[in-house]
């Protein structure tokens, strides 16, 4: 009687560990990329997530001024209504001398559209007796300045813009904080460094992340020998929470660098990054990769490299491969995203930053191979405005499909949206609406909790959203 007791407290408690396991993600109209595992319950097949790398473009800048030079790095880029705004270092080094020729300064470019990119006379600081250059701050932080548009709908008119870079003066070492009220004209928000634990001698960035509603920074610290990265938030900018490392679940330790972490431009609540890896043991050569974060501390961080030292041109030297702070979308280019990286680091009179290429949504991709496979999602509770499914996708030869199927959590097909009366999707989207039997119609699941059922073939799946019909 004692045994068979037991037997039933056991059976109990697994069945809630399962209920509790399985409770529905409810996703409303919030579109979701596949960077991690958070939709995915199984996988079979000829399937697997995999990485994706931006296509090469042209060169964007070249830092031929005398106040640039050959080591100009730490480069942040972002849109800013009708323009584009570029910040970077502008300094050089003499392989000679072993030392740098002129003092730092931070450099101003602005665009129109992304690809083609103006250095104006600002007429702010001089240089070698001419306030005729971009210099836009010479002062506490030209070292590795980032700057950003504050998305705070609290923020005051003449803090719209912010910045954040290390500083040491009169040994008062740590980050310091910046504001502008047009993106040109800079000052110290705060007299004392407002985080001093870290190396800092990087690009360090802070960003508005309004998807938690507070301000959240990243910056570098040595850790066991290793370099490492470190986070923390804060309401105001000025006090900020004691930082943490970031965590990388089954990843080795290596050497990360810079960290040009940002939420994703079509779904914020997820953070993405492209940290650079630092391999000092092969002539310091640095190289980005990718990672993805959903409470902004534990990342998925994967080892490729995502921007190649093969990819144009060079970029195997010291120091010759980092990635730009920034994700922007080019009016010329609605269905990508592009993303710029330096190259020439150290090997000429100047330095180099080019563009480069992801489709939307196209960090990682769920890719199926000639034999295809099937991916099963975690159970998803349909939103009241869930009236159609709609998927970003890219399919190769002749055979290549995507069909997706809706079931109840128990696995059993839901009439009428069965995976085998799905229209087979082909070609390339980056908004296709799935249809079943020539109906796309999925309002009267509104409130169900289902698994989404996919076989995939020759292809490769980026990104899925639930949407109403527009009206």
């Amino acid at each position: 009687m004692r045994y068979h007791f037991f037997q039933s407290a056991v059976a109990l408690y697994l069945l809630a560990g399962l209920s509790h396991a399985a409770e529905p993600i409810s996703l409303e109209t919030r579109l979701e990329p596949f960077v991690d595992e958070f939709l995915i319950e199984s996988m079979n097949g000829d399937l697997s997530q995999q990485l994706q790398k931006p296509e090469p473009k042209e060169v964007s800048l070249v830092t031929d001024k005398p106040w640039e030079g050959n080591t100009c790095a730490y480069y942040t880029i972002f849109q800013d209504s009708d323009r584009y705004r570029m910040y970077y270092r502008g300094s050089h080094f003499d392989e000679k001398t072993r030392k740098g020729t002129h003092p730092e300064v931070t450099c101003y470019a602005e665009s129109k559209d992304g690809i083609h990119w103006t250095k104006p006379n600002l007429g702010l600081f001089e240089f070698n007796g001419s306030t005729e250059n971009n210099i836009v701050w010479d002062g506490i932080g030209t070292h590795c300045f980032a700057a950003f548009k504050d998305e705070n709908p609290d923020c005051p008119a003449d803090a719209k813009y912010k910045g954040i870079s290390r500083g040491r003066p009169q040994g008062k070492r740590g980050l310091y904080v910046f504001q502008s009220p047009d993106a040109i004209h800079w000052k110290l928000m705060h007299p004392e460094p407002v985080i001093t634990t870290g190396a800092f001698d990087s690009q360090n960035l802070a960003f508005w992340d309004r998807h938690t509603k507070e301000y959240r920074e990243y910056h570098r610290i040595f850790t066991n020998g290793i370099r490492a990265i470190m986070t923390g938030t804060s309401k105001d900018m000025i006090h900020w929470s004691k930082p943490q490392l970031l965590k990388y679940p089954d990843t080795p330790d290596q050497h990360l660098y810079t960290n040009a972490v940002l939420p994703d431009p079509r779904a914020p609540h997820i953070l993405i990054g492209f940290p650079t890896r630092f391999l000092p043991a092969e002539g310091q050569r640095v190289e980005p990769t990718f990672m993805s974060s959903r409470d902004g501390v534990t990342f998925r961080r994967w080892l490729d490299p995502v921007i190649p030292e093969s990819a144009p041109k060079d970029r195997g030297g010291n120091r010759s491969n980092y990635m730009a702070w920034g994700v922007v979308e080019l009016p010329s280019r609605p269905n990508h995203l592009s993303v710029y990286a330096t190259e020439a680091y150290y090997t000429g009179p100047d330095s180099r930053l080019r563009r480069f290429e992801y489709r939307k949504d196209g960090f990682v991709s769920i890719h199926a191979g000639q034999k295809g496979g099937e991916l099963l999602t975690k159970p998803i509770k349909l939103g009241k405005l869930a009236e159609r499914l709609v998927l970003n996708y890219k399919t190769s030869n002749d055979d290549g499909s995507v069909r997706v199927g809706i079931e109840t959590l128990s696995g059993q097909p839901i009439a009428g949206h069965d995976i085998k009366d799905c229209t087979p999707l082909t070609g390339d989207a980056i908004s296709k609406t799935v249809t079943w039997k020539k109906s796309a119609d999925i309002s009267t699941l509104k409130g169900k909790s289902v698994r989404l059922r996919f076989h995939i073939q020759n292809a490769d799946l980026y990104s899925l959203q639930f949407q109403p019909w527009l009206r």
